[in-house]
């Protein structure tokens, strides 16, 4: 793979990581369509996935400190509280214990790491399915109709105004379900979680701002889960060189999308992208006929 196919593949990444017309869909079609090898595998992948993060950590860097400022104060209060519990038994007191999810900073994090538990099972468990399905065309076209299915459902369902405090664990744990099953090619991760998070009745803005943060976990996990496999993969510090072109590109791109993506869902711009997911799911599958 040249410099150049890496920075085009990494700018259609930073595209379509931010918007609802999916990132692995896309780059699995393009790859298919001009057999481009990436000669890395899902590597290359992960490596864009990370740009787009660091995307993601500028746009929303103020509410990623203070969430892991409450992060390490919630260890705080479990550890004292763990004390606490220990010198009640021990003496008999009754000591009282701190509450735990007292403000909407601390409410998010939980919800992050509740909706982070069944994406990671469902990722794992589901990498190598994920990984035939991106080698045919038919696959991710009937997942970019899907999506284009959920954006219309999002654009017309009425405005919520739920924020952290209001959102239940139930709620964080069935939207980590969704990114999880949107690891497939062609359906797309912002696209699924955010109309999700609609439909649960979120205020528009937080929804895009949950999809968004919810996705740092995932790309890590996902990213240490190749690490391990770099070994048994010919990766050349070429190579490597080639494919940073590629996530710097996604990071650009992607940092203009996500401020793009807040205008979409506030002014209920979907139905574009609907449309355009409904066309080049069609033209995958037809692709699929043609060249398989």
């Amino acid at each position: 793979m040249s410099v150049l196919q890496s920075i085009f593949l990494g700018i259609v990444q930073g595209i379509t990581e931010f918007l609802p017309v999916s990132s692995s869909g896309h780059l699995a079609i393009l790859q298919n369509i001009f057999n481009i090898n990436t000669e890395g595998g899902l590597l290359f992948d992960v490596m864009l996935h990370v740009g787009t993060l660091i995307a993601v950590c500028v746009v929303y860097w103020k509410d990623l400190w203070r969430m892991i400022r409450e992060a390490v104060w919630i260890c705080a209060d479990l550890f004292h509280n763990l004390k606490t519990w220990l010198n009640n038994r021990k003496y008999d007191q009754a000591l009282r214990y701190r509450k735990i999810v007292k403000n909407n900073y601390r409410k998010f994090v939980v919800l992050v790491i509740l909706s982070t538990i069944p994406t990671g099972i469902i990722g794992y468990v589901g990498r190598h399915l994920v990984s035939v399905a991106g080698a045919t065309l038919i696959v991710p076209g009937v997942c970019l109709i899907l999506t284009g299915v959920l954006l219309i459902v999002a654009d017309i369902s009425e405005d919520g105004h739920k924020v952290p405090k209001d959102v239940s664990y139930s709620n964080g744990f069935i939207i980590g379900i969704c990114q999880g099953i949107s690891t497939l090619p062609g359906l797309s991760r912002s696209g699924t979680t955010i109309a999700a998070c609609i439909m649960s009745g979120f205020d528009r803005k937080f929804a895009v701002k949950y999809s968004f943060i919810m996705s740092i976990p995932a790309i890590l996990g996902a990213a240490v889960l190749e690490l391990k496999d770099i070994g048994s993969e010919a990766v050349t510090p070429g190579l490597v060189g080639t494919y940073f072109a590629g996530a710097v590109a996604a990071g650009l791109v992607g940092y203009v999308c996500i401020k793009t993506m807040l205008v979409v869902v506030r002014k209920k711009k979907f139905k574009g992208f609907a449309i355009y997911c409904f066309i080049i799911g069609i033209m995958a599958i037809a692709g699929h006929f043609i060249i398989y």
